[in-house]
């Protein structure tokens, strides 16, 4: 049967179709998908506190009963040094950089299994799930970022050895680093969980383990200079180090450790993402 005239004249807006291979991505495509997204924010950000007593306020008690156990246990018992900084401010640094990350990664690592009802209902893109727990994060990071400055200012008018400087510009990058790291992490997780489920179980006590592995109740200064090339590898300890040094003016950030970190977060992005393209085409197969 030939097209009549009006078929012919047809403009398509948008054409859907299937993708395969590896790298058949369209990253562009969350752009015209910003509303759900932002859809998406609002579900998860409200769902926290839906139906709790003291609301956000838990934002704030994490952080500062977390703190309260550091401060006890590694600086007054373990006797850690802390660079010269108040050990209250030291650790709360460190917990709130670590939590915003460790929030993206271990929430974005459950994207398919804690999905699946509505990816096999619906297309959208399936990486707009994964941003928006990222987008989430940052406003839990924006509440728990205002209690650490609140912090910072009583120490400061106190006299204590605080010097912010101009490396707080470099915040916005250090966030965007996060996010993309534990978005690289958590989006590899949740391809690799489709089908190996005892993830779910290794990635809470992973990320416990990576914490100690990264300056978080110690210094960076306490790693050997010889040895600090090869710490560098792990993309958070750049970061952490480079937080503390923006707005308390102590530790051993070095530029390259933050190009270093950078690198490797690139490269794991990069990796998640391919994977995760190519899981989500079959992934209903085996959810």
């Amino acid at each position: 049967m030939n097209p009549g005239p009006e078929q012919k004249n047809e403009q398509w807006t948008s054409v859907i179709r299937s993708r395969s291979g590896w790298f058949d991505i369209n990253l562009a495509e969350l752009w015209n998908y910003r509303d759900l997204i932002m859809l998406f924010v609002r579900r998860d950000f409200v769902s926290i506190y839906k139906q709790t007593v003291l609301g956000p306020v838990w934002f704030l008690l994490g952080p500062l009963f977390s703190t309260v156990v550091f401060t006890v246990i590694f600086g007054r018992i373990a006797k850690i040094p802390t660079d010269g900084l108040p050990q209250v401010l030291f650790y709360m640094s460190g917990i709130v950089v670590w939590n915003y990350f460790a929030g993206c990664l271990t929430r974005t690592s459950d994207t398919f299994v804690a999905n699946a009802g509505i990816f096999g209902k619906v297309y959208f893109p399936r990486l707009t799930v994964p941003v928006s727990i990222a987008i989430t994060n940052l406003l839990t990071f924006a509440i728990q970022f205002v209690l650490f400055l609140a912090f910072m200012s009583f120490f400061y008018l106190k006299g204590s050895a605080i010097r912010p400087n101009h490396w707080v510009l470099l915040t916005p990058v250090l966030l965007l680093q996060m996010a993309a790291l534990g978005l690289g992490f958590g989006i590899l997780v949740s391809s690799l969980t489709t089908k190996y489920r005892d993830l779910t179980f290794v990635t809470g006590f992973g990320v416990q383990l990576w914490m100690y592995a990264s300056p978080i109740v110690y210094p960076m200064s306490q790693i050997p200079e010889k040895w600090q090339w090869l710490y560098a590898l792990n993309p958070m300890a750049a970061v952490v180090e480079a937080f503390r040094f923006a707005f308390l003016g102590a530790g051993s950030f070095r530029i390259w450790q933050l190009g270093l970190s950078a690198g490797v977060t690139l490269l794991i992005l990069t990796g998640g993402i391919i994977l995760f393209s190519s899981i989500e085409k079959t992934f209903m197969d085996t959810v």
